[in-house]
């Protein structure tokens, strides 16, 4: 099983590190971090370089591919060699996905065209205006495509794929040797929960 994640300058971290943490644990997995030049990628906080040895076009086929968010999705989005190659990837996948604003790359690409999709709350009207619908869920997924909103989703979007990928009963292991058993200690996780003032602060964070 061969799950293939590209970085690139300013990747938000939990984006990528909290779905390889799950779906490393998948048997049989095989977690691949590849870029555009090879060597060390800086993410969005700066202070978490990795050194990514692998280049994307080295990579014909996989069987998932997972883009993650960030400011890094400005740079996939302007290049056409790299969302061709997205195109050429999803093409073979058993699933393509996304976290956070990685959406907007597979959007892009062209891949979610008439399509209910997630991302970043922030970035919605710019999801549908590549002629998606945004959905304000934590996952949405079509066939062999599955989005997931900002940063933290990633892991449950991580844990319904392992589901499918092996069986329920691995994913819940997984989920369990990795403690994952959310209890925040606030309720304003999303939009639709948070009040004004702590939604303003929110956008002074990107």
């Amino acid at each position: 099983m061969d799950i293939v994640i590209p970085l690139f300058a300013r990747f938000e971290p939990l984006d990528a590190i909290g779905p390889y943490e799950i779906l490393a644990y998948v048997p049989g997995a095989k977690v691949r971090f590849v870029t555009a030049h090879p060597g060390p990628i800086q993410d969005a906080l700066g202070s978490l370089p990795v050194h990514i040895p692998t280049r994307y076009s080295e990579v014909e086929r996989c069987d998932v591919l997972l883009i993650p968010g960030g400011d890094s999705r400005r740079t996939m989005m302007d290049d056409p060699d790299f969302l061709d190659w997205v195109r050429q990837i999803h093409s073979h996948t058993h699933f393509t996905t996304s976290v956070c604003t990685g959406a907007l790359v597979l959007a892009a690409a062209g891949l979610l065209r008439g399509l209910t999709a997630t991302t970043h709350w922030e970035r919605a009207h710019e999801l549908e205006s590549y002629g998606a619908v945004y959905a304000p869920e934590r996952v949405v997924r079509h066939d062999r495509i599955i989005t997931a909103a900002g940063v933290s989703s990633g892991i449950d979007m991580a844990l319904r794929l392992a589901a499918l990928l092996t069986d329920e009963v691995t994913a819940q292991a997984i989920q369990l040797y990795t403690e994952y058993d959310p209890q925040p200690p606030f309720d304003t996780g999303s939009v639709a929960k948070a009040p004004s003032d702590v939604l303003a602060r929110a956008r002074t964070l990107g």
